[in-house]
């Protein structure tokens, strides 16, 4: 996602399976249980999504819309993500590409047609995705696999109790920030609310998920994103229900130069 964003994720990004008959009941879930399983989720390979994302300014009044689509391979140990505008027809083509290894630093490209290619490095993943309200730390953070899990409570969330799963980095994670809060809804496994806190407190990004769908894999997942930043005046939404796991990409998809084209995957073969 988010969540996923994406995220992921944004997805942000943000994907989760269903509870399996022979998994405990939700309300014995561990924190460390629940933030395996929610991490798990994340590392689901290689896939291909579309969105639409409305930055609004002020909430209300759209700013601008964009389609975009979105390339990504995920494992345990890797995260490789490129992000595509394809309308409107005057910022098509823009596109960042996104890297991270387990433990290491994340980096970047961004590119803007005719010509304009520059690196991203890991000072610079605060930085707002297309001029929204999520940053490039958003798409491939993955926070559920921190050192430090916790259940720190319980609350409704538009008539859904859901587990508050607080997770904290370690000495070995890498993040801007301080901690999350998930609103986890247990009996599907799917986050309904993220809240990113900075060092001292500060609220520095809000998810709430606006609708639950079943993807191509047969999982429920969160597919209309609202995000709350530090700007009190904007608002950016995200619809992004549409994704495909029986993809296959090439390691050159995932490179700076390949950003300069703009392709759709092909179906892996059965």
């Amino acid at each position: 996602m988010i969540f996923r964003i994406a995220a992921a994720s944004f997805y942000f990004v943000l994907l989760v399976s269903s509870v399996r008959s022979a998994d405990p009941a939700p309300s014995a879930i561990s924190a460390t249980d629940l933030a395996a399983r929610l991490s798990a989720w994340q590392q689901d390979g290689a896939s291909y999504a579309r969105l639409r994302m409305e930055v609004k300014q002020p909430p209300g009044t759209t700013k601008s819309a964009l389609q975009i689509q979105i390339k990504a391979r995920r494992t345990k140990m890797s995260t490789d993500v490129v992000y595509q505008i394809l309308w409107p027809k005057e910022r098509k083509g823009e596109a960042v590409l996104l890297r991270k290894a387990r433990d290491r630093s994340a980096s970047g490209s961004i590119f803007v047609p005719p010509d304009t290619l520059r690196p991203l490095d890991a000072s610079q993943m605060k930085e707002p995705l297309f001029g929204s309200d999520i940053s490039y730390e958003d798409l491939i953070d993955n926070f559920f696999a921190w050192e430090h899990q916790a259940i720190v409570g319980t609350e409704d969330v538009d008539g859904v109790s859901c587990q508050i799963l607080e997770s904290k980095p370690g000495k070995g994670d890498r993040s801007s920030f301080a901690g999350v809060r998930t609103w986890v809804d247990t009996r599907r496994l799917v986050p309904l609310r993220i809240e990113k806190y900075m060092a001292g407190g500060r609220t520095a990004r809000r998810i709430d998920t606006a609708n639950v769908v079943t993807d191509d894999i047969g999982r429920q997942i969160p597919a209309n994103l609202m995000v709350r930043g530090s700007r009190k005046d904007s608002v950016t939404e995200l619809d992004g229900s549409r994704i495909k796991h029986d993809v296959t990409y090439t390691d050159r998809q995932f490179t700076p130069e390949a950003l300069k084209e703009v392709t759709i995957p092909r179906s892996s073969p059965e």
